[in-house]
């Protein structure tokens, strides 16, 4: 990363101009010093949601026994053979068998063991009749549509032939001893934890979700719900960063506006750092007399620089103002405050951090070519984002340019890219579009 006085600029016009950085050298920049989080070893619930770090392989069979899929009778087949309602074949019931059954009856010639699902098929049998297809020991002769407790030496009658292997849950016929089950990379999600709990795996060790603290800067901002006094808005933008973040796989912690006031600021960096592994900040980043984070983060304390943060100026509309730097070791990037512009920002360079801290093959939001049917006009040297909708190869505009049009952006599943050296593009132009939903 470049140190701060490569993109210090003169506010009043002396020295030199500002250096302007393109979005790809910007972000370039910011995922050169970034990379996946260490591999470390959880429980299966903490692991959902992150990646595998190690191949899995089975230690032993699943399922571990032959075992009944229904609930029934273990039966031998040549005692079954010829079985009908009007002749069934009249068995010896010479057990019980539950489900996590350890000692196991014999079934013999003209026996049968009653038998729950899930339960161990005991030696001697050779498949299951379900008890429909019995009198459930009764004595009926009718089919039952349920089980009686066996008596010792009760008879059963089973009411039709069963083939061999009939109902029976093989050894290993799920996954054999020694197979992999899953490979490095994959996302454990309820399907692969229930999977990894199957084999008997209580921890995997897997590429952690990175833990990014949100917080947005500004005295005017108050909480949903409170109310609103004069010059004050509701804060917006830390739900939805948080939310965007979660939704790029990391654990997100949003941390209320906080005021335009530089040591309350340093204050709740330096409390939020031991549970950061990446601090998103909204706001404060622009030139004016109240932009603190700038302020905050260039003071020096201890006779140290509190923090390597660049603030610079970036060839795009919205989203010209961005930092990025560490404090305290740990990676910040701070977004302009308007809500379209943070939220822009975001996809374009905190989502691709996110996903490189994760281990992510996909770091980046996939780009399609698209016709728009309209008309668009583009500032000179800046690439631009517009809001859109996209389906079927054609994308439209949704709302204004405007950076605070929180209405258009909820509206929007993609943006409409305007490169730095168009400023116009005829109606139905091809152009690229950056899906969000994808």
């Amino acid at each position: 990363m470049t140190g701060p006085t490569q993109s210090s600029c003169c506010e009043d016009g002396a020295g030199p101009a500002p250096r302007l950085w393109t979005v790809d050298e910007h972000l370039a920049d910011v995922l050169a010093t970034v990379g996946p989080l260490p591999a470390i070893e959880l429980q299966l619930l903490d692991a959902q949601g992150c990646r595998l770090d190690e191949d899995v392989v089975a230690a032993g069979d699943l399922p571990p026994f032959d075992n009944s899929s229904m609930d029934g009778y273990a039966v031998r087949t040549a005692d079954t053979q010829g079985a009908d309602g009007q002749y069934p074949s009249v068995l010896t019931v010479v057990g019980d068998i539950a489900a996590g059954a350890g000692e196991l009856p014999k079934v013999g010639p003209g026996q049968a063991a009653r038998i729950m699902t899930g339960a161990p098929v005991p030696p001697g049998a050779e498949a299951v009749a379900p008890v429909e297809w019995t009198d459930g020991g009764t004595g009926s002769g009718l089919a039952a549509d349920s089980m009686t407790a066996p008596v010792a030496g009760e008879e059963v009658r089973v009411l039709r032939p069963v083939a061999e292997g009939a109902h029976i849950r093989r050894r290993g016929s799920d996954i054999t001893a020694g197979a992999e089950v899953l490979e490095a990379g994959t996302v454990l999600g309820p399907a692969q934890l229930g999977l990894l709990a199957a084999i008997g795996r209580g921890a995997v060790k897997v590429r952690p979700r990175p833990r990014v603290v949100v917080l947005s800067t500004g005295s005017e901002l108050v909480q949903p719900g409170e109310p609103i006094g004069p010059g004050q808005i509701s804060d917006s933008n830390s739900f939805t960063l948080t939310a965007a973040a979660r939704d790029a796989g990391a654990i997100a912690y949003r941390v209320g506006g906080v005021p335009d006031d530089a040591s309350v600021l340093r204050a709740v960096l330096e409390d939020q750092l031991g549970r950061a592994d990446l601090i998103v900040t909204s706001g404060g980043v622009s030139v004016g007399a109240y932009d603190v984070v700038k302020e905050a983060l260039q003071q020096i304390e201890g006779g140290e620089s509190y923090g390597g943060v660049d603030f610079r100026r970036l060839r795009m509309q919205p989203g010209k103002p961005q930092g990025f730097g560490r404090i305290g070791g740990v990676p910040l990037l701070a977004l302009p405050g308007n809500p379209v512009s943070a939220y822009i920002s975001f996809e374009l360079f905190v989502r691709p951090v996110i996903r490189t801290m994760l281990g992510a093959p996909d770091v980046h939001r996939p780009v399609v070519r698209a016709l728009c049917p309209v008309e668009l006009r583009s500032p000179a040297g800046r690439r631009q984002f517009l809001r859109g909708r996209y389906a079927d190869g054609v994308v439209h505009p949704v709302g204004g340019e405007g950076s605070h049009l929180v209405g258009a952006l909820a509206k929007a599943d993609c943006l409409i890219v305007v490169p730095e050296d168009v400023t116009s593009l005829a109606a139905d132009s091809a152009v690229d579009v950056v899906l969000l939903t994808a």
